[in-house]
Formats: structure tokens, C-alpha cells, sequence
């Protein structure tokens, strides 16, 4: 079978999560960092790579990685994609809420892309897409 991979990033402080909304395309729902390996990159140095990119945040630290989970995009035109869950954490201090731009998105037709930050409670979050498919493990 034939899929890419793309790393997920569980971002913890304590017990909040890191999500975020787009703020061009609010309607997607909260979701949290996630991307591609590039070619040679390890999944561990991926999500890291993929969560700084993301957040703008320095510090991340890898906790663990949670497992994967092979899910069927073709219908929307991403194929099959292998993702692969980690757990990051961050001890450091932010605003309630901010906004951090990626520069190059791997997916989509932006050029850039402004993500609104902010901590929600691990116990209450849903998060779209299925990027909630492992939080149970953290």
C-alpha cells in the first residue's frame, strides 16, 4: 500500500493542549501542528521541525511518540496518509492567544498561512479531522 506520512504534534503544557483555528479558514475547527517529513528526515525530527514552523515556538521538547494511524484521504485528493502521533511539551510561557504565520505550507494553495494559537483543557478539546485520534494515549 502506498501512503505518506505526516507527523502530528500533541503540544503540552501541563495539562492543556496547544490548538489552533485558521484564521482564513476558521470554519476547518481546532486542530494542532502537523506536516510532512521532508525526504531523509526522521518522523521525530519532522514533528519538531513541523511544530516550530507551526507555533513560532523555541523549546519543544519530544515526549514520546503515541503510534499511528493509516487514514484514507483519496476522495479529497491527499491520498493515504500514514500519521503518525507524538507528544511534545512545552514549559514556557506565552500569551493567552496569538497568531504565528507559516511561511510555505506544505498543503493548500497559500503561499502563507496565520494560525491562531491558544491552550485548551486535555480533557475537553475535540479537534478536527481526527487529529484526535490519540490523545487518550498522553
Amino acid at each position: 500500500m502506498e501512503y505518506n506520512d505526516r507527523c502530528v504534534a500533541y503540544i503540552t503544557r501541563g495539562d492543556q493542549l496547544l490548538v489552533f483555528k485558521h484564521v482564513k479558514y476558521p470554519e476547518i475547527g481546532l486542530l494542532v501542528p502537523a506536516g510532512h517529513p521532508e525526504d531523509g528526515e526522521s518522523l521525530e525530527s519532522a514533528v519538531l521541525r513541523e511544530a516550530l514552523e507551526e507555533t513560532g515556538l523555541m523549546g519543544l521538547k519530544l515526549v514520546k511518540y503515541l503510534g499511528f494511524k493509516l487514514m484514507d484521504f483519496t476522495d479529497q485528493g491527499y491520498g493515504i496518509e500514514k500519521r503518525h502521533f507524538f507528544h511534545l511539551s512545552f514549559e514556557g510561557e506565552t500569551p493567552d492567544t496569538w497568531i504565528h504565520t507559516e511561511k510555505y505550507p506544505s498543503m493548500g494553495p497559500d503561499p502563507e498561512l496565520d494560525y491562531k494559537f491558544f491552550w485548551e483543557s486535555l480533557d475537553t478539546v475535540e479537534l478536527f479531522w481526527d487529529h484526535g485520534a490519540m490523545l487518550d494515549k498522553i
